[in-house]
């Protein structure tokens, strides 16, 4: 219990918020069949390998073979990160092969997540078994997180971790705007002064919190 909210109605709350400010599934339900498929295979693809399919595998998944057309529909939606050139992946929520805090091991794959709920997502979307290796946004602590499907195996430097969320509309790809703000913070302390007393504009999540809420709002991208 979070003073007199039960964890579950707490979470909801937080996963449609979040939904309302990057509406990935609803984005990703008014595509085209196709264009959906390349965005779930581009997901797996990350997971996977730790890289985005190729345009020519892309090209191969569309009836036109048209791959800058499709890269530029779900690009243009946020579904995904282009490079500079608009022509290759670079990044699906929640998973980006661009540098960030966020180093992830998924079963034996590196990869980045986007922020700090992104990787708390990778294991529960994929059922897979994920070592995340970030540092708390306040302090620079390291932090290191095994994470078994839809549970918490492993937490350093204590289960006291918190993940921080201030909530804000993304500017331009949420991956360079809002997803800097979700982080990680090492400690309740910590995590209490980041906030401010500023509990509108700023959400504080346990682990167990921070996992069900990332596999809420990430899971139905794949089903």
């Amino acid at each position: 219990m979070i003073g007199d909210i039960a964890m579950p109605d707490r979470v909801q709350k937080a996963v449609e918020r979040l939904s309302g400010q990057l509406p990935l599934l609803g984005r990703q339900q008014a595509l085209a069949a196709e264009y959906a498929a390349v965005h779930r295979a581009i997901l797996r693809s990350l997971a996977n390998s730790g890289r985005p399919p190729g345009r020519t595998a892309i090209a191969a998944m569309l009836s036109d073979g048209a791959v800058d057309e499709a890269l530029a529909r779900l690009g243009a939606d946020d579904l995904i990160v282009l490079d500079a050139a608009g022509r290759e992946v670079v990044g699906a929520y929640p998973l980006t092969t661009e540098d960030t805090p966020h180093h992830l091991e998924v079963s034996g794959v590196s990869v980045n997540a986007m922020c700090a709920l992104d990787a708390l997502a990778v294991a529960p979307l994929f059922d897979s078994s994920v070592e995340v290796d970030s540092r708390c946004h306040v302090t620079g602590a390291p932090i290191r997180l095994r994470v078994e499907g839809e549970g918490i195996a492993a937490a350093r430097p204590s289960s006291q971790i918190r993940v921080g969320i201030a909530w804000q509309n993304p500017c331009g790809h949420a991956a360079h705007s809002m997803c800097r703000e979700m982080v990680f913070l090492v400690d309740e302390a910590i995590a209490l002064d980041w906030q401010a007393g500023d509990v509108g504009a700023k959400g504080l999540f346990t682990l167990d919190e921070a996992l069900d809420f990332a596999g809420r709002f990430f899971k139905p991208l794949l089903s």
